[in-house]
């Protein structure tokens, strides 16, 4: 005890850098997934398909170019007949990346091995100022 309070100044510079040194590591796991430049060069090299996991009302306000619509809830129903080829990268997109999250595990489930999120969902997107497409 008598050391902690003779080092207080030492400890608490200790303590500060290492959360310091944590917080990318914090960080990356809160946005966790593709990034949009990886996104869009999987789209153009790859034909990626994108499947947007929204509700049809924030579908229609904007998605990304080309995506095709179906809600979280309808996915395990729908998505091996919007997405014949199960070899072809799949990237899920939502509003903020948190529903597209779960939907990679749905379809990594039903056998879409290459199945990835958009980190940061449309927010991410458009902050990019990549192109929205309007329904």
């Amino acid at each position: 005890m008598k050391f902690i309070f003779d080092n207080w100044m030492l400890i608490t510079v200790a303590l500060a850098s290492g959360s310091l040194l944590l917080w990318p590591v914090i960080q990356g796991a809160a946005t966790a997934g593709l990034d949009p430049a990886g996104a869009v060069q999987l789209i153009n090299r790859e034909k990626a398909v994108v499947i947007d996991v929204c509700e049809p009302a924030e579908f229609a306000v904007g998605h990304v170019g080309g995506a095709k619509n179906i809600p979280l809830n309808d996915l395990e129903a729908k998505l091996a007949s919007t997405v014949k080829n199960k070899s072809l990268p799949l990237i899920l997109v939502c509003q903020t990346g948190a529903r597209s999250g779960r939907a990679v595990a749905i379809a990594k489930k039903l056998g879409y091995e290459q199945a990835q999120s958009l980190g940061g969902g449309m927010a991410s997107w458009r902050a990019a100022n990549l192109p929205v497409e309007k329904a």
